[in-house]
């Protein structure tokens, strides 16, 4: 087991399919509860990249990189969550057998390829192509490019919203969105310094300063001043898009800076100013139940604390529990009693 983390650290985390993951400093860990109970637990040591590249560290630059490690680290991670509730066990269809044999590439591989390339045409499609759509159209008869501008940026919230909740109507996507609620009271209850315990957890808020869902709320509110100062905003469709797009990851290295600044000061007016980003998140997390909180604390335990000795990692690194406690660095096993078992009567199997 690793050595115990005594100065506070930031924690991230995700919501996964009927699971969580943390991650600390050190590692990543992502725990998810299978249909019988059970707790299937990963945990992956983790480098940050910022110290194996410095730069990658630096103001502004460190926002641009997270955006697209975390982009990919999600998709990652929610294929991971899926193949540990062990629902992808079934035989593979002869179309994606002959699809893997003709690219060379694992059938996971391709489900998670396919998933990537339909997440990035819709994102471009709802979120720059549309209202760039309705820009065109608005400015037929609108010449001013700051109102023109003002008018996409609320086009593109109102589809954020839209879309939010849409998705909070889904079942399975209602249960995820009380994962991440649990997700931010298991913070909350580590940054607090209590005992990490689902009643504790418990009365903690869903709604967290440094989640992602206040980071796209950022990202396009800082998008109409940045598309009206240095955009193209002429009148050629292809020209206005491919400026906005390039103009993305300045977006998002400063929206980064802003996130964290906010997150990390407590006064009235950063109150006041992260205020929208927490009201947001209303729509992307739910109130979770005690043995959701319980999967969240398993694992914010072992991204901060390793594997406990006491559990040993299957041939596809999973460890199992029955309790949350069983993750706990402090955790004792039960001492079975076996003076008064004759050696015949063990159980074998």
């Amino acid at each position: 087991m690793s050595e115990k983390i005594k100065k506070p650290v930031d924690i991230g985390g995700q919501a996964v399919m009927e699971g969580v993951m943390m991650k600390s400093p050190t590692a990543i860990a992502v725990s998810v509860r299978r249909p019988n109970g059970q707790i299937v637990i990963k945990h992956t040591p983790d480098t940050p990249i910022s110290e194996k590249h410095k730069w990658m560290g630096w103001p502004f630059i460190r926002g641009i990189i997270n955006m697209g490690l975390m982009l990919s680290m999600g998709m990652k991670t929610l294929q991971q969550s899926t193949d540990m509730l062990g629902i992808m066990d079934e035989e593979p269809t002869k179309f994606e057998l002959w699809l893997s044999k003709k690219l060379g590439k694992g059938i996971d591989k391709i489900v998670m390829g396919v998933a990537v390339a339909l997440a990035i045409v819709l994102a471009l499609g709802l979120f720059f192509m549309l209202p760039q759509a309705i820009g065109s159209w608005i400015r037929s008869g609108i010449e001013n490019k700051f109102i023109v501008n003002l008018l996409e940026g609320l086009v593109r919230i109102s589809i954020l919203i839209g879309y939010m909740v849409f998705c909070g109507m889904v079942p399975d996507v209602r249960r995820t969105f009380q994962y991440h609620g649990a997700e931010h009271k298991t913070v909350y209850c580590n940054e607090n310094k209590q005992p990490l315990t689902p009643e504790n957890a418990d009365q903690y808020s869903c709604l967290h300063p440094r989640c992602g869902t206040s980071f796209l709320l950022i990202v396009f509110i800082l998008a109409f001043i940045v598309y009206t100062v240095a955009a193209y905003n002429g009148p050629q469709f292809i020209l206005r898009l491919l400026s906005r797009l390039a103009l993305l990851p300045l977006v998002a290295g400063i929206s980064y800076e802003i996130l964290k600044g906010l997150a990390h000061r407590n006064n009235a007016l950063m109150r006041a100013l992260r205020w929208p980003g927490m009201q947001l998140q209303r729509l992307t997390t739910k109130k979770p139940d005690l043995k959701m909180l319980e999967v969240a604390i398993c694992s914010m335990n072992v991204a901060l604390y390793g594997i406990p000795k006491h559990l040993t990692p299957d041939k596809d690194g999973y460890v199992y529990v029955h309790s949350y406690e069983e993750t706990h660095p402090d955790y004792v096993p039960p001492v079975v009693e076996e003076a008064n078992q004759d050696e015949n009567d063990f159980d074998l199997t």
